[in-house]
């Protein structure tokens, strides 16, 4: 999955070499539309924050449960624009993602089938930068969703928060301690009220708003641009 973190420039090239090759539709008009620049300032920028419940931790063999995604944009959680989706997987839910989601068989079986929920967040996600908290989970899922759907893969633009507060302990040659990493601590690390894990859209509301006090606490400091936050 280290592939679908890419670096800003090669996932442009990505991103023009896919273009060449979609057919029309809701994939190709995500890839017409250039990702943002890293000398951009962040606070200009569009982004999307998102998360996915699913049946396991492999996006080869498991499969997505539930999306949740809310806008940021001019540095504004845009609530009203917020999305859920149940997704109907071909699997039964393993026992263990019932207990972590709380999403059993009943549940998944009132699902949409994936394909149309991946458009709506393709559609969603155009102009945007995704952000999430261990982001490798979420472009992994999208990325092989995208594979079945449309046969082609999906670069995506990415703020990691996970990956955003390591590299600052790093710079402080801090090293993080067991669980200092995971959201529920870092929103209390930045003060922020804890919200009830392992629901998607609780968990996006979660993850932009970390995303907004981690980047309202390094904007203090002097003018931030996106390449600083991927």
């Amino acid at each position: 999955m280290t592939k679908l973190l890419q670096k800003p420039a090669i996932l442009e090239m990505r991103r023009r070499w896919l273009l060449r090759r979609v057919p029309p539709g809701v994939l190709r008009d995500y890839l017409s539309i250039p990702f943002p620049s890293s000398s951009q300032a962040y606070e200009k920028i569009d982004y999307l924050a998102l998360d996915l419940e699913t049946t396991g931790l492999d996006p080869i063999r498991d499969e997505i449960l539930s999306v949740g995604f809310v806008p940021i944009r001019a540095s504004m959680l845009r609530l009203a624009e917020r999305g859920y989706h149940l997704v109907r997987p071909k699997q039964s839910v393993p026992e263990a993602s019932a207990v972590l989601t709380g999403l059993t068989d009943d549940h998944s079986a009132k699902g949409e089938a994936l394909c149309p929920v991946l458009e709506e967040v393709i559609q969603t996600l155009t102009g945007k930068v995704l952000v999430a908290h261990f982001a490798r989970l979420e472009t992994g899922f999208l990325d092989a969703a995208c594979q079945i759907c449309y046969g082609f893969s999906l670069p995506i633009p990415v703020v990691d928060t996970l990956a955003l507060e390591h590299r600052s302990m790093q710079r402080r040659n801090q090293f993080p301690k067991a669980g200092e990493l995971r959201l529920a601590a870092l929103r209390t690390h930045y003060g922020l009220p804890r919200y009830k894990a392992h629901n998607a859209l609780s968990d996006a509301l979660s993850c932009g708003e970390l995303f907004l006090a981690q980047t309202a606490h390094r904007a203090g400091r002097g003018k931030l641009l996106l390449g600083e936050l991927v």
